[in-house]
């Protein structure tokens, strides 16, 4: 009884100071799903940033086969860890190349509206986390379309 009495009032007590601090009750004592919202850190160059967003993509979304170092790898051999890169066509886009033509299905079937991502394939967050949910799925780089030679 008693330790069911601390439990209830100790979530008295984080609700009540997260209403304090002036947040709503239903976002109070909860993150909002906004997985892999890194920021570049000052100085940083784009392909240690693009290292950092691939790294928590395969955490949060993985495992993929041969983990973060063959999904690093593999997006260095697309584009050089450049997350604007662009082939010379235009066809394929972003650190991991997708196709310009599957990009919209892929897009809308390996995000949630709440993540709040761009829709551009040029961006390294969204792009890194569609490539390793599209990896975990069809359980492996190449049954979704990306040889490993090299990697």
């Amino acid at each position: 009884m008693r330790r069911r009495l601390g439990a209830l009032l100790l979530a008295t007590v984080l609700l009540a100071s997260g209403l304090w601090l002036g947040m709503p009750a239903a976002v109070a004592g909860r993150r909002l799903p906004h997985p892999c919202d890194i920021a570049r850190r000052s100085g940083e160059k784009v392909q240690n940033y693009s290292k950092r967003l691939i790294r928590c993509a395969v955490g949060a979304y993985g495992p993929v086969k041969g983990g973060v170092r063959r999904a690093i790898c593999i997006a260095k051999r697309e584009s050089g860890l450049i997350p604007t890169a662009e082939s010379p066509t235009g066809q394929y886009l972003g650190l991991f190349q997708h196709s310009k033509t599957y990009w919209k299905w892929r897009f809308d079937t390996y995000t949630q509206p709440s993540w709040k991502l761009s829709p551009s394939a040029l961006s390294g967050r969204t792009n890194s986390m569609v490539t390793v949910r599209m990896v975990h799925a069809f359980g492996g780089w190449r049954a979704a379309g990306w040889p490993v030679w090299g990697c």
